[in-house]
């Protein structure tokens, strides 16, 4: 926490939660924010650093709601350390670490653990998720309330699906019971078989096995069913059809309990990206076809879509340089979740605050805590974005230690220039 103040000038703030889109100046003080002005040359009030953003956008910094750090158990692939250097440079804030680990974040004594150790090797605030299922194994319930009690932000089987109805119906129960929120990747593993990609001529095109749509909306009709009857804060936490949005639309009409996220990924690429077998490309859910990516851009826009994630998910060369079929599913996105996002609205699709949005104020909103917004005594966790910067990213340039992106020698317009924490900076563009 910084003791002094800090005053950003010549700013265009930009804040989803109050709508507000214009210049200004912002001071901090001791971590949060302690005023936002009209005036873009606003004086400092005594001792303070100056920083001139010339112009440049101020938002919140992002909130990622799925990321797979890898520490404990898998370090090699990342780090609690690597992952925050990796979120600072991508102006991600606030990331929620998934419980896919070894062992499993199923016990509040390890909730307890990852989130103390994340405190003194993360630059950036790390919540992490508790198992929903014992050992992700979709069969006995884990102890919601313990697991709450020692810093658990959400319930989620992480990369898992649970398959049985009736596990599912205790776990939203209780669930909701203790007011947490839970986070369910949705995939029927029969329907899936052996899919390695999105079915249609594209797949077969190739010769490889596809994923039928669904896969993902039959058990996603069957939780909106199961959530309105429960009353639990239900996140579906990644969609990637046009099809699944026109069911959470339509269930949102009766329950307002309901929310639903999809990965990046599937806003800014389509299963063409694939090309000749590119392994970095294989992701669950997969890459769909235009005609769905764009569904999800038009959900996003009105409303349907609530959050927008990198689905972080390092994986090692040895499991992505195989054969597309039995290459690993997941990339690296903590650095590319921002301006892969600005690609929806440098082209028009949808609007900046909108965009911002669903990676600040309602990621926050859903998880019930009170950062991803521009107020005063917010935390002051924001970045400066330079919207016209272009920029090719290079494997060389990666933070994250796996470098399992399929953004490789993507350009982009826009990039995150500064980035702060509690009024720290984390992260400077040289």
């Amino acid at each position: 926490m910084m003791s002094g103040k800090l005053i950003v000038q010549n700013a265009r703030i930009a804040d989803p939660a109050s709508g507000r889109d214009a210049p200004g100046a912002l001071l901090v003080e001791n971590g949060r924010i302690e005023a936002i002005s009209d005036n873009p040359a606003e004086p400092a009030p005594g001792v303070a650093t100056i920083i001139d953003a010339k112009g440049m956008l101020l938002a919140p910094g992002l909130v990622d709601m799925r990321v797979f750090i890898g520490e404990p158990g898998y370090e090699y692939r990342e780090t609690l350390k690597s992952a925050g250097n990796a979120a600072a440079a991508g102006g991600v804030t606030t990331f929620v670490g998934m419980p896919d680990t070894d062992p499993v974040l199923d016990d509040h004594a390890l909730v307890e653990f990852i989130a103390r150790r994340a405190k003194t090797e993360s630059n950036v605030n790390v919540l992490p998720a508790a198992a929903l299922t014992k050992g992700l194994k979709g069969g006995e319930l884990t102890e919601f309330g313990l697991l709450k009690e020692s810093g658990a932000v959400c319930l989620t089987d992480g990369k898992k699906s649970i398959q049985s109805s009736a596990v599912l119906r205790a776990a939203f129960t209780y669930a909701a019971s203790f007011g947490m929120p839970v986070v369910h990747h949705i995939v029927d593993y029969g329907l899936r078989g052996q899919g390695v990609m999105n079915e249609g001529l594209f797949a077969t095109t190739l010769g490889l096995k596809g994923i039928p749509r669904e896969a993902e909306t039959v058990p996603l009709a069957r939780d909106l069913q199961l959530a309105a009857l429960t009353g639990v804060q239900y996140h579906a936490a990644q969609i990637s059809t046009g099809a699944s949005a026109a069911l959470v639309a339509t269930a949102r009409n009766d329950v307002a309990h309901i929310s639903a996220g999809a990965s990046i990924n599937n806003l800014a690429l389509n299963e063409l990206d694939i090309g000749s077998y590119r392994s970095f490309f294989k992701l669950s859910p997969p890459l769909r076809a235009e005609d769905d990516r764009l569904a999800l851009a038009a959900a996003l826009k009105n409303g349907t879509l609530d959050t927008i994630h990198s689905g972080h998910d390092p994986q090692d060369s040895e499991g992505k340089r195989q054969p597309f079929a039995d290459a690993k599913n997941g990339a690296i996105g903590l650095e590319t979740l921002l301006a892969a996002a600005l690609r929806l609205v440098h082209d028009g699709s949808v609007p900046l605050l909108t965009v911002l949005k669903a990676m600040t104020s309602r990621p926050a909103e859903i998880l019930g805590l009170e950062c991803g917004r521009i107020e005063k005594r917010a935390p002051a966790d924001f970045i400066l974005v330079d919207l016209d910067y272009p920029w090719t990213y290079e494997e060389s340039a990666i933070r994250s230690r796996s470098k399992n992106t399929p953004f490789e020698g993507a350009r982009f317009t826009g990039k995150v220039m500064k980035t702060f924490v509690a009024g720290q900076q984390v992260f400077s563009h040289d």
